[in-house]
């Protein structure tokens, strides 16, 4: 598979509740980067499948229920892939809407993903993870 491929197959596992495309490209010191002030960037870097499972992934799993990744445009840079879409999903904690738009932006070597790099609406973020 293509890295644009991969990206787009681990989008749609994902949306399955199945991470295991997305994890199975990660090169194991991938360094993974919420975007700048975003509540969960307070780890930045993040290095490695484990920390990014239990900085990321687990404690948004902890605050949103259908927790949503939903891209409309994967742009193929072969060794550099962008992702545009849009994260849903409803906070645990008082029931508002998250509805912000995202770029994800992937580099790959030697087939594996070995950097992400996130932007989004982090003011929305920050209103509804507080």
């Amino acid at each position: 598979m293509s890295p644009a491929e991969t990206i787009t197959a681990g989008y749609e596992a994902f949306a399955r509740n199945d991470p295991s495309v997305l994890f199975g490209a990660l090169d194991p010191a991938i360094e993974w980067r919420e975007a700048e002030g975003h509540p969960l960037a307070d780890r930045n870097p993040y290095i490695g499948a484990q920390a990014i499972v239990d900085g990321v992934f687990s404690r948004l799993a902890a605050a949103i229920d259908g927790f949503t990744v939903v891209p409309h445009t994967v742009i193929d840079g072969g060794d550099h892939v962008v992702a545009l879409g849009r994260y849903g999903g409803t906070m645990k904690a008082d029931g508002s809407v998250l509805d912000a738009a995202f770029c994800h932006v992937y580099r790959f070597s030697g087939g594996k993903i070995v950097s992400f790099q996130q932007f989004t609406d982090t003011e929305q973020w920050t209103q509804r993870m507080k």
